[in-house]
């Protein structure tokens, strides 16, 4: 199958990301394969996109969008990388091979999102870990359940502002990962907690959050402001 033929239809009517994607050749990694993460590792375990000081605008339409998710998936690989490199005390051996998927994972999001938007993407953010104890379990999980269920609730938050019906479903394939990763590490904190009502509601709906309340959330792990009035 030739995945890089389906690229134009993936993309809509933006040919400069069809440009950037054939550029990176990024939709070949799109199959989750362990050969697509082995490719993702080789040359991005370190994001090298320049890093940005002060504010960082997300820009308008769509690339506000992709730029909103790009933001959070860096905070997230950045996050995975260190707890990998910087393994907490007791950890077992079934959990560094699920924080390792788990950091593949965003690391792979990270790399799609910065090829996709080409020149469009923001530039690397200053992230400020200094509240977090990589030694200690409790802090380790506790921080990744901070930013697993943030990333749900934003992916799910952004939706309404998708114009692409393409980029939309791009964003649910993500999600849906993200929601995988919330559940594990929930259960890894207090097994049966991955769907309680701090999370999903009374209806069995996720509960979402709009990009200012997310990006509150986040502002503690973040030295940059995020400028993210196009989707207000």
């Amino acid at each position: 199958m030739n995945i890089m033929k389906n690229t134009p239809s993936l993309f809509g009517g933006h040919p400069e990301l069809v440009k950037s994607v054939h550029r990176r050749s990024f939709l070949k990694w799109a199959g989750g394969t362990a050969a697509v993460t082995t490719l993702v590792l080789t040359g991005c375990k370190e994001d090298e996109t320049t890093p940005v000081v002060g504010e960082v605008n997300l820009g308008t339409g769509d690339f506000a969008v992709l730029n909103y998710a790009y933001a959070l998936e860096q905070l997230e690989a950045a996050f995975y990388t260190r707890v990998i490199e910087s393994q907490f005390s007791g950890i077992t051996a079934d959990e560094i091979a699920l924080l390792t998927d788990i950091r593949d994972h965003e690391v792979a999001h990270r790399e799609f999102f910065k090829a996709a938007l080409g020149s469009n993407a923001i530039g690397g953010l200053d992230v400020d870990f200094s509240s977090i104890n990589f030694g200690s379990r409790e802090s380790v999980l506790n921080t990744a359940k901070t930013f697993e269920d943030l990333g749900v609730a934003a992916y799910n938050g952004a939706g309404r502002f998708i114009t692409s019906p393409d980029y939309l479903t791009l964003a649910g394939k993500i999600v849906s990962v993200e929601a995988r990763h919330a559940a594990y590490i929930r259960d890894l904190l207090s097994n049966g907690t991955f769907a309680d009502n701090t999370v999903v509601d009374s209806n069995g709906l996720e509960m979402s959050k709009d990009p200012a309340a997310v990006l509150q959330a986040a502002a503690p792990f973040i030295k940059n402001t995020i400028n993210a009035s196009a989707l207000a």
